[in-house]
């Protein structure tokens, strides 16, 4: 009673083959695993094998033969498919007891079993796998799989050349911050269906976090890859984003790197693909760029994390230099408006200066960009601050997404302004949409804090955005610096010509000084005059040239100014 008692507690079924008789007997649950209605536990000695499924008779059939070698317990498992159709997993105990009267094992005995139903078992089984290798929001694969697949194919000669893709989403934290998480997570699912409808049969995606996704397309040339990354961009624009978010839309910048090399590593291939993505995100977004050894990261061949970490260096051994570009307020002679914007260039170890495209878009992924502000500010303030309590010129300095989001910016500005005695009248700050889009409150925040200190405050890169003027009734500024892409064909362009009217209409209405960027043609200056934009900077006007230089050449005509 207690044996039957255990038996039935586990749903373990017992059966034996008798070899003298060729006879097989099974117990009640035995038959009910099986799906076998019967009143009887005979059955004939090949019913068993009627039951396997196709892909497990052969396993199934040897493992059964292996107890008439040994007295061991041997486990197998297999499938069986019942008449109903239903595919179950079955584990099997298996043990031979020979008869001891007669020597030849193969006549006589009788091999015992036991079975067990373990379909749930696998099934929690083969989810917790799925699930290991898996995203839980998108059920692309996740990072550690994409790694492993991705060292597979390297390895395999046959599927190169390989391409990798890094695509990260744009505005994709302002979807969360404007339409909430809900809206976010549906974007994301949206977007992994949309890549997952473009990509050929033998590619694959992951999601590597957050907002970015990574393929591989085995066997994948140029043309190829860039028909895809351009499907994947379509597709990103395309996604759903609910019915909170109708008038917002995504964007992905894409990298490509190919990898033809079987000695190529993991980190390698992707850290190619991510620099390439970082190029598609400089060049303007919504693009894919193609990673090139010859023009990696800009900078003879160095990779990003050496770019990162030349420009730590430079900070201390006096290699970041700083740079200045003149605003002019049209028609008239700079010295009426004496507003420098701060630049930073870096100077590499073979002499080489290093614009601010390249290194500064490192730092802001490798998180070293607010210490690099923080550097320029205190820097420019300390070497000049006499030359701004004077009167002589002012300074702006661009803020990064990270600076933007320092809870300690303020205080850090405060006590230099105090150390230097440069008067807040005389410096300004310039945030672009893509930083004030990262955290809306640290903007908001921000601007308040800089109009309590009377401060200039101003938007740079004006319409580059999707959402720039629902930032202007946000943050009330003192100047809008419409982005250099409606300025440079403004002559040839009645739609840009359009857009900058409508922009130098509502910012003078708001009170707000209006500057062109990018001004290179003298049409395009005079252009601008008649169309009211009050201030202009570009390489018609003045290039960029060390700090020192237009800070020593303005507070010589300052002075000059007083002794008049």
């Amino acid at each position: 009673m207690r044996f039957r008692l255990a038996l039935a507690a586990s749903g373990t079924g017992i059966w034996h083959h008798d070899l003298a008789g060729g006879k097989s007997y099974w117990d009640e649950r035995t038959r009910e695993i099986f799906g076998l209605v019967s009143d009887t536990a005979e059955v004939e000695r090949d019913h068993w094998f009627g039951y396997l499924h196709p892909d497990d008779k052969e396993a199934a059939s040897r493992a059964h033969l292996v107890p008439l070698e040994t007295d061991k317990v041997t486990a197998v498992q297999y499938r069986i498919v019942r008449r109903d159709g239903e595919v179950r997993h079955i584990e099997s105990l298996l043990r031979f007891i020979a008869d001891p009267q007669i020597r030849d094992r193969r006549l006589a005995g009788q091999i015992l079993g036991t079975v067990r139903d373990i379909t749930e078992d696998k099934q929690r089984e083969q989810e917790l796998a799925y699930a290991a290798r898996h995203d839980a929001l998108t059920g692309l694969l996740n990072r550690a799989a994409f790694d492993r697949l991705l060292a597979d194919h390297i390895a395999a000669a046959q599927l190169l050349p390989l391409s990798v893709f890094y695509v990260d989403l744009d505005y994709f934290k302002a979807l969360n911050d404007f339409a909430g998480h809900a809206a976010g997570d549906l974007a994301l699912k949206s977007v992994a269906q949309g890549i997952l409808g473009c990509l050929p049969a033998t590619a694959h995606a992951a999601r590597l976090g957050g907002d970015e996704f990574a393929l591989l397309m085995p066997n994948c040339d140029a043309a190829q890859a860039g028909r895809l990354a351009d499907a994947v961009l379509a597709a990103v624009r395309d996604a759903e984003l609910g019915s909170t978010a109708t008038s917002r839309k995504l964007a992905a910048s894409i990298g490509i790197a190919f990898v033809d090399d079987a000695d190529t590593t993991v980190a390698d291939a992707l850290a190619c693909a991510d620099d390439a993505c970082y190029a598609a995100k400089a060049a303007g977004r919504n693009r894919f760029a193609v990673f090139s050894t010859d023009t990696a990261s800009g900078s003879g061949g160095l990779n990003a994390a050496r770019i990162v970490a030349d420009t730590v260096d430079a900070m201390d051994d006096g290699r970041l230099k700083l740079f200045g570009q003149e605003i002019h307020l049209l028609g008239r002679p700079w010295q009426e408006s004496r507003h420098v914007e701060v630049l930073a260039r870096l100077a590499a170890r073979n002499g080489r200066l290093v614009p601010p495209g390249e290194f500064i878009p490192v730092a802001e992924r490798f998180g070293i960009a607010s210490r690099l502000d923080r550097w320029i500010i205190r820097t420019a303030l300390s070497r000049h601050g006499a030359a701004l309590r004077s009167g002589a010129l002012t300074l702006g300095f661009n803020l990064s997404a990270q600076t933007l989001s320092d809870p300690q910016l303020w205080d850090f500005v405060d006590s230099v302004i105090e150390e230097t005695g440069a008067p807040h009248s005389g410096i300004g700050f310039e945030i672009t949409e893509t930083a004030a889009v990262t955290n809306f409150d640290a903007a908001e925040q921000f601007v308040r804090k800089a109009r309590e200190r009377r401060c200039r405050v101003g938007l740079d890169d004006f319409g580059a955005g999707m959402s720039s003027f629902e930032y202007l009734r946000r943050f009330p500024v003192d100047t809008i610096k419409i982005d250099g892409s409606f300025i440079e064909h403004i002559t040839q362009s009645r739609f840009d010509r359009e857009i900058v009217l409508a922009i130098t209409s509502i910012a003078r209405s708001l009170g707000c000084d209006v500057v062109g960027e990018k001004i290179e043609r003298q049409d395009t200056l005079a252009m601008l005059s008649d169309m009211g934009v009050a201030f202009g900077q570009g390489f018609l006007l003045h290039r960029p040239e060390p700090l020192e230089r237009i800070v020593a050449r303005a507070t010589k005509g300052a002075t000059a100014r007083k002794a008049s």
